[in-house]
């Protein structure tokens, strides 16, 4: 397919308007360290340590790689995040992004905190969107319990029942004010109630339009046969499938795992393949949008450029409600902000919640633009190059 471009990331003025001197200088720093890997294992290996000692890095830490992926430490720090996107079109997913929650308690706030989210989206101007983890409301532990068949206690069903009552709360909010809830995708060994709960909600709630979106990481080698069994399972029940693509967050952690237990790697064989599944997957989905609704969460410029592409070859307007391009907040800018420029549906995941708790989350996002080839790279030469521009004028 030849890529004619309707949109151009390289228009680094649209690209960072939004952005400060200051605000780019910092993003500078923060790319140009993430470019060795030395670098971030060092320091992902500091903070962990500092923050376990009690050493004062907490303010080192939330003016710098914090203020760059995350919206603020509560829903209602999140505001100028908010403000900014929306005055350039694009909506914003408040993603409490706390993990490792172990208690009831934890886990009721949590469910909590995403109503509060969903209350939030509904006011938008742009698009009301919100997303949770399965595991933010209930215990890993029983999750891959249930997914590997084992029978439950009393006190485990009790406790899967607490789960499904959240989940259905979330669900049943978002249906009522009229947001879309994107259920995110998690390891592949408690992801059978994961698929569960989720294609519970759609049948429920997507039989007019997409409301729950199931997530689908191709970097699974299965997971385009599975779009399209459960494209044909949706028909058959008379629901939309709402079908969030993305390359997927738990690769090395899948690979290790199948290695140690000894089962078949479920990770495809080389990028090459997760790439090629990926804009299959866009494509069988563009096709079939009488039937799915697609939010196509990518940072590959190529993958959104095939996405403009293919909208324009079916007659499809660049905002169909039915479509929508996502990136992470502190990344990719360059590729949001020009296809929202150029009239399309963008969508900005936004993390926020307590800084230590979003450790984690901040951890992943600095070891994906350590080991994504090119991807700091990419962000640290885009932003070179406008700070270039402005001195210029």
């Amino acid at each position: 397919m030849e890529l004619k471009k309707f949109v151009d990331f390289d228009q680094i003025e649209i690209a960072f308007k939004a952005k400060s001197d200051k605000a780019l200088k910092k993003r500078h720093f923060i790319f140009s360290t993430m470019k060795w890997p030395w670098l971030v294992s060092t320091g992902t290996f500091m903070t962990k340590f500092s923050l376990a000692a009690g050493l004062p890095v907490k303010g080192l830490i939330k003016s710098t790689i914090f203020d760059i992926f995350c919206g603020g430490e509560s829903l209602d720090t999140c505001t100028d995040a908010c403000d900014e996107l929306e005055q350039y079109g694009i909506g914003a997913i408040f993603d409490y992004s706390v993990e490792g929650e172990k208690s009831e308690e934890g886990f009721d706030a949590t469910a909590n905190e995403v109503l509060k989210t969903i209350k939030m989206a509904s006011k938008s101007e742009v698009m009301k969107f919100a997303a949770f983890k399965i595991t933010g409301i209930g215990a890993f532990d029983l999750l891959a319990k249930i997914h590997d068949g084992q029978t439950l206690n009393g006190e485990e069903q009790a406790a899967y029942s607490r789960i499904e009552k959240r989940v259905e709360s979330i669900c049943a909010l978002a249906y009522e004010l009229g947001v879309t809830v994107l259920i995110d995708a998690e390891e592949t060994w408690i992801q059978k109630p994961v698929d569960d709960l989720t294609i519970d909600m759609m049948k429920k709630y997507n039989k007019e339009k997409a409301v729950v979106y199931y997530t689908f990481q191709m970097y699974c080698h299965a997971m385009l046969e599975n779009l399209k069994k459960l494209h044909g399972q949706a028909k058959e029940e008379s629901y939309i499938l709402g079908a969030k693509l993305v390359r997927g967050a738990y690769m090395e952690k899948e690979r290790e795992r199948a290695g140690e237990l000894n089962y078949t790697d479920p990770i495809q064989p080389n990028k090459s393949a997760t790439d090629n599944d990926f804009n299959a997957a866009v494509k069988y989905c563009v096709e079939n949008l009488t039937e799915i609704g697609l939010f196509a969460g990518s940072h590959n410029e190529e993958s959104n450029y095939r996405l403009t592409l293919l909208l324009d070859e079916l007659g499809l307007a660049k905002n169909d409600k039915r479509v929508y391009f996502g990136q992470l907040y502190g990344m990719s800018d360059h590729i949001s902000f020009n296809l929202s420029h150029g009239g399309y549906n963008v969508i900005k995941y936004v993390p926020y919640g307590p800084l230590k708790a979003t450790i984690p989350y901040l951890i992943r996002r600095a070891a994906e633009n350590t080991s994504v080839k090119g991807q700091s790279g990419r962000e640290l030469t885009l932003v070179s190059k406008e700070l270039d521009r402005r001195k210029k004028q």
